[in-house]
């Protein structure tokens, strides 16, 4: 067995296909392909299986992400759609077509991940729907000290705080209310204090935190507006940034629907749970010009 492979857990009867990360002695470290996980495994319970096998519980998440995407692209299509209406009505006298352009500005994003592969697919999302996103690979125990050097410049209207977490395996029964039954709950909840000492409106930044089996109630207490995992599952490694789509795509004027987003996610609310949140959408008018073309009077002389 060689690092990059694809494998299967016997013991879990092969529901999560997963990519080998590291070989120390007798044991790997494996990475979810689908799903925000990151565990270890006996060499002995791993069975390599081809790039083209895909386990039941891997494809019904593929089936749920492509409809999840393509309901993104539908309603970002809509909410275009909107913009125009507004932009047109917002007009004091009647105006052509193209004297009542507009532009749209949805919100900024700063997402912070503690896995690069699913940051790189993050991004391609963001780019993919026009989305303004600053994406940073950090380990999640610096994720606070990070935030509290990047908010101040990047100024994000939404923070997209993810990585791998977990409940961990204990010898004793493990209590699912104490932070220190969690892989990394601990360090979203101090990430998550330092984004609300920087911001403390709930609709001037919107925080979307957690990964897999993460303290729900932990992160949403401490500031959360959206947070996973509230039936301690495993997430799609998406869930967050189609939240955050969702977010930078409602208007100002309105709330996130949580029943549409929530539903919506690959993984469904027992996957991701939140709180009324106000979008952080907007249009400007007009339109912006493009200044390579644009014929200026020069009107100042230089001194």
């Amino acid at each position: 067995m060689n690092l990059g492979d694809l494998v299967v857990r016997k013991s879990y009867g092969g529901d999560v296909t997963f990519r080998v990360e590291n070989i120390v002695q007798n044991a790997a470290v494996i990475k979810g392909t689908d799903f925000r996980l990151l565990a270890d495994s006996p060499l002995e319970d791993l069975i390599q299986v081809p790039p083209t096998r895909i386990t039941e519980r891997g494809q019904q998440a593929q089936i749920k992400a492509t409809e999840s995407l393509s309901k993104l692209r539908r309603d970002r299509q809509e909410q275009s759609q909107r913009s125009g209406e507004t932009a047109a009505g917002a007009a004091a006298w009647p105006q052509s077509p193209k004297e009542t352009a507009y532009f749209e500005v949805p919100g900024k994003v700063l997402h912070l991940d503690g896995d690069q592969l699913y940051l790189r697919k993050s991004l391609n999302l963001y780019e993919q729907l026009r989305i303004p996103a600053e994406g940073h690979h950090v380990h999640e125990s610096k994720m606070a000290e990070t935030l509290y050097r990047l908010l101040p410049r990047v100024r994000p209207d939404i923070v997209v705080i993810t990585g791998h977490d977990g409940v961990l395996k204990q010898s004793h029964t493990y209590d699912l209310y104490s932070l220190n039954s969690y892989k990394n709950s601990q360090n979203f909840v101090a990430a998550i204090q330092a984004a609300r000492e920087y911001e403390r409106n709930f609709d001037a930044l919107t925080i979307v935190a957690g990964a897999c089996q993460s303290h729900f109630e932990a992160l949403l207490g401490t500031g959360a507006n959206f947070a996973s995992s509230p039936g301690r599952i495993l997430i799609h490694a998406l869930d967050p940034v189609y939240i955050a789509a969702k977010a930078a795509f409602t208007s100002v004027r309105e709330t996130v629907n949580l029943g549409d987003v929530l539903n919506h996610t690959i993984s469904g609310s027992k996957g991701m749970g939140g709180i009324e949140t106000r979008g952080s959408f907007r249009i400007g008018m007009p339109r912006l010009q493009n200044l390579s073309t644009l014929k200026v009077t020069p009107s100042v002389m230089q001194q």
